[in-house]
């Protein structure tokens, strides 16, 4: 049986790759806009990403999820979590730097969490969680520095965050009626990239019909943004609420400023002040805060289950993959 501390340094490693993969997002995107218009790296992004994931999905010996209502949950999550935030955050970063869509991207977990209330599954937070959860919303107010560029506020940049309210909505969607019904994560991954695939398709003649230049630089930036960026960073996403609940999946978008501001200097030559680098390191202590207080509560609850409950993951009884199951720890957005 695994221990509750290597199930949380296990947990802190793969929040740290998703972090890096997913905060690389803006990079990619920002460079594909060279060549693509937002809908067609939209559509690139889920039809490889679906390609990459249902190839994985029936070589480990899975299948797609079966059921008309499975199936609705899959397309309402796939809108939410993959269609309309990927066109958003191309819309938004025609106009927005790739650091600035990471920074705005932060929101998330302050989203996820007022829609909690709003639902009523959140009648309050530990103190400690929500001083994390403030201190990075803090950080990333440093970061943004609202009163020093008006631009910010332009449309772009509400784009993005809607993007982000968008995430926050489906990571809730997602651990009510996906998370913890036995379907292995792999399979609901590959089926919602799908059905974003078919969302987008829908809608490619309104702007993703127009005509493209596709040069090495785009090419390599749209495969990148697919297979890494999306097909690999949402399965890990999937992985993170069926372990540790839609709440800690959310938190992944405070370390996005990180990786996106340090990136878009390095790459692309934008502004890395020591403001950003300040309000970097508060987001980073948030996180600390957060996760800290997570994993307490997640231990705490392993050690009152009756003997056999509790695990994190459940395993399939034919082939031993990881189920889509409830995590122990009691889960402030989505819990049901």
């Amino acid at each position: 049986m695994v221990s509750s501390s290597s199930r949380s340094l296990w947990g802190g490693l793969r929040v740290a790759v998703l972090a890096l993969l997913w905060g690389s997002t803006f990079l990619w995107i920002e460079l594909a806009l060279r060549g693509l218009s937002p809908l067609q790296v939209t559509f690139v992004r889920c039809v490889l990403g679906a390609l990459v994931l249902t190839v994985a999905c029936y070589a480990t010996g899975r299948r797609m999820p079966r059921g008309v209502t499975v199936w609705r949950h899959i397309v309402v999550a796939a809108f939410f979590c993959n269609a309309l935030p990927f066109a958003l955050f191309s819309l938004g970063q025609q106009t927005a730097d790739s650091g600035l869509a990471g920074v705005l991207n932060a929101t998330t977990p302050l989203w996820s969490i007022a829609l909690g209330l709003a639902l009523g599954s959140v009648d309050g937070l530990r103190p400690a969680r929500m001083a994390g959860l403030l201190l990075g919303f803090a950080g990333t107010i440093v970061i943004l520095a609202p009163w020093q560029s008006a631009g910010a506020t332009g449309w772009g940049a509400l784009a993005i965050l809607g993007a982000a309210a968008s995430y926050a909505i489906a990571f809730t969607y997602m651990g009510r009626t996906l998370v913890g019904k036995g379907t292995p994560t792999i399979s609901l991954s590959a089926a919602q990239l799908v059905a974003a695939s078919g969302l987008t398709a829908v809608a490619m003649p309104i702007g993703g019909l127009e005509s493209i230049d596709p040069g090495p630089v785009v090419l390599i930036a749209a495969v990148v943004l697919s297979v890494f960026c999306t097909a690999i960073t949402f399965h890990l996403t999937y992985r993170i609420i069926n372990d540790e609940g839609a709440t800690n999946a959310a938190v992944v978008g405070y370390l996005l400023p990180v990786v996106s501001v340090l990136l878009g200097a390095v790459v692309l030559g934008e502004n890395l002040s020591a403001r950003v680098v300040l309000g970097m390191a508060v987001v980073l202590m948030g996180v600390g805060m957060t996760r800290r207080s997570g994993a307490t509560a997640a231990a705490a609850a392993a050690a009152a289950a009756p003997a056999g409950e509790g695990a994190v993951e459940g395993t399939s009884a034919a082939a031993g993959e990881p189920t889509a199951e409830k995590p122990a720890s009691e889960d402030v957005v989505a819990g049901s």
